[in-house]
Order: structure tokens, then C-alpha cells, then sequence
């Protein structure tokens, strides 16, 4: 009978936790997303904000961050900006703390931040045929440090919140159609394939010690409307899009959708969605 007791004890307690943990509405909800100052997290912001959320938003220029925060104000929503480094575990604890103490509560967070080192391994000089140039310690240092090590930091102290909160939580990861390997990014690359795979371990983990209200996915975008790529050489801009199906860019806008909808649909956990607007590789072979 005891036993019986125990079994169904633990029954009830696992559904509260998953009515408490789902589903998840917008309107009042808050995110935290970092790289918030431009880009892709700049339109996240705003896109979220127009759908009621509230939001913590992280950039490493703090003036970035404020003006993220200024531009979505109008929504009648709360924003709160801070200048941080996504990479440092000191910071991490303080925008997450910052945030709760704004807004009582956490139920997404976004790790956009992320930066671009690119340069090959090796480079044979052409005189002698000896390898002339490698590849950097520091520019391999930098991109893991922000973009793995800073999304690991970012999520993990987010989810610790989400967990200890019980509210319905999101984390998301930003890789990239590179994860699958580009010449010249051997860093960027490696990165995004951790981010892309992250969300499966993450959930993994999750169901396995009965944390069932964090979900985790991943967003890995094609060539996407950045300033990066909108201001360079437009012949090497068309040559670009020669291999996308739609013929353009994705907009970070389309990306702040896909994220939107990730957040509603519960369904969507442990994998990682790529939007890319159909990537081909030469002869029309999908990517």
C-alpha cells in the first residue's frame, strides 16, 4: 500500500511539474537574449517585444543594448539592458540575477552572441612551398570562448533559474548551415556544430533527472541580412545567392518568427531547425 502511495505521489508531482511548465504564452513571459545589440538578437528583441514579451537583453556594448531597448519601448513592454561578457561566468551570474530580480521570472533565453574569426588552418607560401602561415590560437580562442563556451555559460545559468523558478522555459541555440563544415571556419564551424547538438544532450539530461518544464532547440540560419553581408561586394553577393532555392537572404526578422514559433509549439525539443531558403550546393544537390 505504502508503495502504491509512493508510485502515485510521484505520478501527481510529475504532472504538476509538466501543467506547470506548459504551455508557454507570450503576452507577459520574459526572455533573455544576448548579442541583443544588433543582428540577429537585435530582431529577436523586437519581434518578441511586439508579442508582449519582456525582455533582458545582453551585449557586450551595453550602448548597443540600450538602444535595442529604447527602439522597443513603444510596445508598452519592459526592457532591461546590460553591457556583459558572455564568456565570463562572473557576468553570466550577474545578468541572470539582474533579470530575475527586473522581472520576478525567466522563461526564455536566446544565446545570440556570437562573432566570425575566419582564416584557413594552414597557408603553403607559394615561393617555397612551406607552410608560411596557421591558423591562430587566438582567433580559434575567440570564437569558442563566445560562441560555445558563451551559449554553454548563458544557457546553462538560465536553465538553473528555469528549474529552480518551475516556470514554462525555453533555450534556444544559434548555429548555423556551417555546422556541417566550410573551408576557411574550421572554428566557426566546430563551434556551430556544438551549438547545433547541444539542445538534444541538454534535453537528454533534462529528461533523465525529471526536469520537465525546459525545452532546448537550436536555429541554424543560411545566409542571413546582416550588415556583413548586405554591405560587401555585391557580384560576390550575387555568386553567394546563386546556390539559395529563394534567391535572397534570410531575414533576421523570418529568423525572430521561427524562434517565436519554437516558443508556442511545445512539440519542437531537442533538435535544431535549420532556415537557410534552400541551400544548394553546386548541380542543385540540397546542402
Amino acid at each position: 500500500m505504502l508503495q502504491r502511495i509512493i508510485i502515485l505521489t510521484r505520478i501527481a508531482t510529475s504532472l504538476s511539474i509538466v501543467q506547470k511548465g506548459y504551455p508557454m504564452v507570450l503576452n507577459g513571459s520574459v526572455a533573455l537574449i544576448t548579442g541583443a545589440g544588433n543582428g540577429i538578437g537585435q530582431a529577436v528583441a523586437r519581434h518578441l517585444a511586439s508579442k508582449g514579451v519582456h525582455l533582458v537583453l545582453v551585449d557586450r556594448v551595453e550602448a548597443d543594448a540600450q538602444k535595442t531597448a529604447e527602439s522597443v519601448s513603444p510596445m508598452g513592454i519592459k526592457a532591461l539592458a546590460i553591457g556583459a561578457d558572455v564568456t565570463s561566468e562572473a557576468d553570466t551570474a550577474r545578468f541572470i540575477e539582474a533579470g530575475l530580480k527586473a522581472f520576478g521570472k525567466l522563461n526564455m533565453a536566446i544565446a545570440c552572441a556570437g562573432v566570425i574569426r575566419d582564416g584557413l588552418m594552414l597557408s603553403p607560401d607559394k615561393a617555397t612551398g612551406k607552410i608560411g602561415k596557421k591558423l591562430g590560437l587566438d582567433k580559434w580562442q575567440q570564437v569558442i570562448d563566445v560562441n560555445l563556451t558563451g551559449t554553454f555559460l548563458t544557457l546553462r545559468d538560465a536553465a538553473e533559474a528555469m528549474a529552480n523558478g518551475g516556470w514554462p522555459g525555453l533555450l534556444v541555440t544559434i548555429s548555423s548551415v556551417n555546422k556541417v563544415g566550410q573551408v576557411g571556419q574550421l572554428n566557426y564551424s566546430s563551434s556551430k556544430a556544438a551549438c547545433a547538438l547541444m539542445p538534444k544532450i541538454m534535453v537528454g539530461e533534462f529528461h533523465m533527472r525529471g526536469i520537465r518544464n525546459i525545452r532546448a532547440v537550436g536555429i541554424a540560419p543560411g545566409y542571413t541580412a546582416t550588415p556583413m553581408l548586405t554591405g560587401m561586394n555585391q557580384d560576390a553577393l550575387a555568386s553567394i545567392l546563386k546556390d539559395v532555392h529563394l534567391g535572397r537572404l534570410i531575414e533576421p526578422t523570418e529568423i525572430a518568427s521561427l524562434i517565436e514559433h519554437c516558443a508556442v509549439n511545445e512539440a519542437i525539443n531537442a533538435t535544431t531547425l535549420e532556415i537557410t531558403g534552400g541551400l544548394c550546393y553546386a548541380g542543385a544537390i540540397a546542402k
